[in-house]
C-alpha cells in the first residue's frame, strides 16, 4: 500500500469511528476527536466535567466500536492498589497442595475505564503510574507485561467538588490529553432528551481490532515533521517555563512550573494525527496550534496569583500562542 492509500485508509477508519460514536454521543465533536487522536497516538485520555455529561458513556461506546477487551474500575476512597493491579491468593490444586497464584486485576485489559479517578486517594492513584507509562505491572514479586494496545481513559469531576483529590503531577503528565467536557447546547440537549426518554436504542458496529490500530499508530509515527515545525513545538514548550530566558511574559506572571518534555512529544504526535485526518503527510504549525490546549492544559501548574485572579491554563496557553512568533527570530544553540 502506497502513502496516499495509507492516508486514505487512516481517514476512513477515523471517520468511521467518529460516525459510530456519533450514533450514541450527541455533540461533543471536539471531545470525540480528541479521544480518537489519543487512541491513534497510543496515549491516555483524561475527561473532566461535572456528573451527567456523558463522559462514561463516551468511553463505553468507544469500547463497543473497538474489538478490544474492556474493563471498568470505579474509583472510590476505599479502593486499594491491589484492587487495580491484582494480588497473590492461596489456591488449592487438584492434588490438594496449596500455593500462591497471582490473580490479575482489572488493569489487565486493552481499554481501561478509570471512572471518577480523582475520588481515590493518592496512594491508589499512583498504582496506575507504571501501567500508564511502561505498560507493565510490578505485583506479586514479578513484572507482568500488559497486552497492547493499552489505553486508560479516565473521568474526573472538577476538583472543587466534595470528596475529590487532585491528581499527582506525575500522573497528570502521563495523560496524552486532558479534555474538558462542557454542557450541551440547547439543540444537543433536546436531541439527548429525545434519545433517552422515547425508547431510542442505538446499536453500533465494531470498526477496528487491536492489530489494525497498532498499524495505524506506526503510520502516525512515520509522518515527517519539518525542522521549522519541530522548532515551533520546542519554543512553545520552552515558553511555558517560568523564569527562563524563553519564558513568555504571561508565563512568568501566572505559572509555577511549565510543560515537561513529554508535552513536546505529545504535541508532535497529536499534530501528526490531525495532519492525517486532513489528508496530509506532513505537519504544519497550525496543527501544533490546534492541539496545544488539550495537550498542555494539564501540564502547566498555576501560581497563587493565577488562582486569585481566576486565570486558567487555557488562558495562559492562548496568550503564549498569540505572542509566540511562527518563525524563530534567533537561532538556538
Amino acid at each position: 500500500m502506497n502513502t496516499p492509500e495509507k492516508i486514505q485508509s487512516f481517514r476512513d477508519a477515523f471517520n468511521k469511528l467518529r460516525a459510530e460514536i456519533g450514533k450514541v454521543i450527541v455533540g461533543h465533536q471536539e471531545i470525540v476527536d480528541g479521544t480518537l487522536t489519543s487512541l491513534f497516538s497510543g496515549g491516555h485520555v483524561l475527561l473532566e466535567g461535572v456528573p451527567g455529561l456523558g463522559k462514561t458513556l463516551l468511553v463505553r461506546t468507544l469500547s463497543e466500536v473497538m474489538d478490544l477487551s474492556f474493563s471498568r474500575i470505579q474509583f472510590t476512597p476505599d479502593l486499594m492498589p491491589a484492587d487495580i493491579l491484582g494480588t497473590n491468593l492461596v489456591m488449592e490444586g487438584p492434588d490438594g497442595r496449596r500455593a500462591f497464584e497471582f490473580q490479575r486485576g482489572p488493569v489487565f485489559a486493552h481499554l481501561v475505564l478509570a471512572d471518577e479517578i480523582n475520588r481515590a486517594t493518592p496512594k491508589t492513584q499512583s498504582a496506575m503510574l507504571e501501567a500508564m507509562q511502561e505498560k507493565q505491572v510490578t505485583a506479586g514479586g514479578s513484572v507482568r507485561k500488559l497486552a497492547e494496545p493499552f489505553f486508560v481513559l479516565a473521568t474526573q469531576n472538577p476538583i472543587d467538588q466534595e470528596g475529590t483529590y487532585p491528581l499527582p503531577e506525575a500522573q497528570l503528565d502521563r495523560f496524552f490529553v486532558k479534555l474538558v467536557v462542557g454542557y450541551p447546547t440547547a439543540g444537543d440537549l433536546s436531541e439527548i432528551l429525545t434519545r433517552t426518554t422515547e425508547g431510542h436504542k442505538a446499536t453500533v458496529e465494531k470498526i477496528m481490532d487491536g492489530a489494525t490500530l497498532l498499524d495505524f499508530q506506526q503510520l502516525v509515527r512515520q509522518v515527517p515533521v519539518a525542522s521549522h515545525v519541530k522548532d515551533f513545538a520546542v519554543r512553545l514548550v520552552l515558553a511555558t517555563h517560568p523564569k527562563s530566558e524563553t519564558a513568555a511574559p504571561v508565563t512568568n506572571q501566572y505559572l509555577r512550573f511549565g510543560s515537561s518534555p513529554r508535552g513536546g512529544q505529545c504535541l508532535l504526535l497529536a499534530a501528526k494525527v490531525r495532519a492525517l485526518t486532513e489528508g496530509r503527510y506532513n505537519v504544519s504549525i497550525d496543527d501544533i496550534v490546534v492541539v496545544a490546549p488539550a495537550v498542555l492544559r494539564h501540564r502547566l501548574i498555576l501560581n497563587f496569583e493565577a488562582d486569585a485572579e481566576g486565570i486558567t491554563t487555557d488562558h495562559v496557553i492562548a496568550s503564549i500562542l498569540k505572542e509566540l512568533p511562527k518563525e524563530a527570530t534567533v537561532a538556538r544553540v
